[in-house]
């Protein structure tokens, strides 16, 4: 299922080529790029904007065409999706609620209607609830593929939207799945504006989850790092070392074997016998030895033009050693 949400016609007026930054000129079912030497066209598909700068990123335009023609795709039955509601799940985010709450109210005490860009915004990032009851929030929701809260397509290393544009950015569990972190960190510090907002949440103590589009993890000083171009206003682990420990068990697990039918098994049977570790992270994620141990870690910043230095850096180190 498709975004019935579409862009405000405010929000199409911050669009800019993923190219070349130029204008757009719609006409009808496309974007056509305004820039001199560019002219690149973009096409909108069920009326979701596809903008990609095809040259630098692992997706093609074409590619998302054929995903949105397809028609087969997986339902669950009522017996499948009662199964699954009974297997207990092994992760937990401690701090996610919290923390988009106090996201909430940093944005709203900077302006009473701010426009926040949700970048990946594939499922429902978890905790995000306690931002969705603000009405007042417009959220701009985008990811690469076309999802049931997808209103436009981009990629995140060249984000199509003018600079100095939103008053927030959130970036909850993608930065592991882009190739290069550091320029998508760039681009959210582009498009934000003076003093704008950014939530992130990056995993540290994670297997790989997305397979081949699975890249990179972040010590909780290397998270800091990723974002030195922002002034800190909270930072920590928001999944503890509990749920950690579960995730290297069940993968323990799957290491012996490639078979489906035995991989499903496995993963119920680790499932069972490890949720329990995730109630552990509740006492322990506000302890020193989780910053070395967490399963992943949240940052709260605000838009800055001074650059933390590396000296700077490895005195915030808040972790047991």
């Amino acid at each position: 299922m498709q975004s019935q949400i579409k862009l405000s016609t405010a929000i199409e007026e911050l669009l800019r080529c993923p190219i070349c930054r130029a204008r757009f000129e719609r006409i009808t079912d496309q974007y056509i790029c305004t820039g001199s030497e560019c002219h690149a066209r973009f096409p909108i598909i069920n009326g979701i904007p596809v903008l990609l700068n095809e040259n630098a990123s692992l997706f093609s335009i074409q590619d998302l065409v054929s995903q949105s023609n397809r028609t087969s795709t997986f339902q669950e039955n009522k017996i499948q999706k009662v199964l699954r509601q009974l297997i207990p799940g092994i992760g937990q985010n401690v701090k996610g609620k919290q923390n988009y709450s106090k996201f909430a109210k940093l944005l709203l005490d900077q302006s009473t209607t701010p426009k926040v860009l949700v970048v990946g915004c594939g499922t429902l990032g978890e905790g995000m609830e306690s931002l969705l009851i603000h009405s007042s929030i417009e959220l701009i929701e985008t990811d690469i593929l076309f999802g049931p809260r997808t209103m436009l397509i981009c990629d995140a290393h060249d984000l199509p939207f003018e600079s100095d544009s939103f008053d927030g950015v959130i970036v909850q569990a993608v930065l592991e799945h882009v190739v290069d972190p550091y320029r998508c960190v760039e681009e959210i510090h582009r498009v934000l504006k003076k003093q704008g907002l950014v939530y992130a949440e990056t995993p540290f103590m994670q297997q790989v989850h997305m397979g081949r589009y699975d890249f990179t993890r972040f010590t909780y000083l290397g998270h800091r790092r990723l974002f030195r171009r922002f002034e800190e206003i909270d930072s920590g682990a928001t999944c503890g070392p509990g749920m950690a420990l579960a995730w290297a068990y069940r993968y323990f697990l799957l290491s012996f074997t490639e078979s489906n039918l035995l991989r499903s098994f496995i993963k119920v049977f680790a499932s069972f016998t490890s949720f329990y570790l995730k109630y552990l992270d509740r006492y322990l994620i506000e302890k020193a030895g989780t910053l070395d141990a967490a399963s992943s870690y949240y940052f709260i910043g605000k838009k800055s033009h001074y650059t933390l230095s590396d000296r700077e850096l490895i005195k915030l180190y808040k972790g047991a050693f």
